[in-house]
């Protein structure tokens, strides 16, 4: 019998012959309406993540598509999706369509030539620069600057696509927001893989200066599980009993460098990367940053400070022949000044 693939149609049949073939070839298919992509999940990617599942077969970054789950442009089996399904567990052969998907060569950080960039040091197919406080790692839409990425961007243009690709492009690991020091970044595919990897192999030395409320009395470690209670704004805390199965076992190391009458400044080490992880677990040890708002408990003594944001920053990163060293940024010798001349 002959494959009805082979056999010649009227112009007519083209979109029928067109969409059977895309199946029979694993590609996406026009969604019936003309204005989308269908895709059908295959046996072996039952029980993957929606977005992370979604950013792949479009070539987007996650935030792109939760996005498009807000918006309502994405259907599973015919029933629009909504963000709260960016979690969803696919199931072998759902049908997912996507309306308007933006173009992958659209989701890219734009360039910003006259951002100021300070590059701690670089090497072949990698770079660390100093993060300020209050400037994002990567923007979550083409249309957001001001972030350390597009000013990376402009003068490796090479970066796009590298990595998870898009808004992320290039991106090693984060820092929250206001946290400040040193961040990796790399500009070619083959060293972003080897660092990822050195990251998942807790392979990289990462140092932190942290200034708490309150005398410390001792250095510490804690092995703690960590869960994110809160997502919008973040919330991170560590994990209940019936919370272990979905916990991040995290560990955290500490040394007090100085002890003041109202507060510590300590050298942190983290071997775990999770979010929010240094200032979670001093909290829980009684002991929030100075300047976190979001952290400290009410009960807890006030901010001997006048610190505006968490004063946490990475001072120091070291994995095979990467490393590079930041200095405290302003603010942060500011306060610690203070401290010293008080006492």
């Amino acid at each position: 019998m002959r494959d009805p693939l082979s056999i010649p149609t009227r112009e007519r049949d083209l979109p029928i012959l067109r969409a059977m073939t895309e199946a029979k070839e694993g590609l996406p298919q026009t969604a019936a309406d003309g204005g989308g992509q269908r895709f059908e999940v295959p046996r072996e990617d039952a029980g993957r993540r929606l977005d992370a599942w979604l950013a792949e077969r479009l070539s987007l970054s996650r935030a792109a598509v939760r996005r498009l789950l807000a918006r309502g442009a994405v259907r599973i089996g015919g029933t629009p999706q909504t963000g709260s399904a960016k979690g969803l567990a696919l199931r072998a052969g759902e049908q997912v369509e996507v309306d308007d998907a933006p173009r992958p060569e659209d989701e890219r950080a734009a360039p910003e030539p006259g951002a100021p960039l300070t590059v701690l040091a670089e090497g072949p197919g990698w770079l660390a620069v100093d993060k300020p406080a209050g400037v994002p790692v990567h923007p979550l839409s083409p249309e957001e600057g001001g972030c350390v990425l597009n000013a990376v961007a402009a003068r490796h243009p090479e970066i796009h696509g590298v990595g998870e690709g898009a808004l992320r492009s290039g991106v090693v690991h984060r820092l929250d927001v206001d946290t400040s020091g040193a961040l990796l970044l790399a500009t070619e595919e083959t060293r972003w893989q080897v660092l990822r990897q050195a990251f998942r192999e807790h392979r990289v030395e990462k140092r932190y200066r942290a200034i708490v409320r309150g005398p410390l009395a001792t250095d510490g470690e804690r092995r703690l599980p960590l869960v994110v209670a809160r997502h919008q704004p973040a919330f991170v805390r560590v994990a209940r009993p019936k919370e272990q199965e979905n916990a991040r076992e995290t560990t955290t190391r500490w040394r007090v460098l100085e002890r003041f009458a109202e507060a510590s400044l300590l050298e942190v080490e983290t071997t775990s990367g999770f979010l929010h992880q240094v200032r979670a677990v001093l909290a829980h040890e009684g002991h929030p940053l100075a300047g976190d708002r979001t952290y400290a408990e009410t009960r807890e003594a006030p901010d001997p400070t006048t610190a505006t944001r968490h004063l946490l920053h990475a001072a120091s990163l070291c994995v095979d022949d990467v490393a590079a060293e930041s200095p405290d940024p302003p603010d942060f010798a500011v306060v610690l000044a203070d401290l010293r001349a008080r006492g």
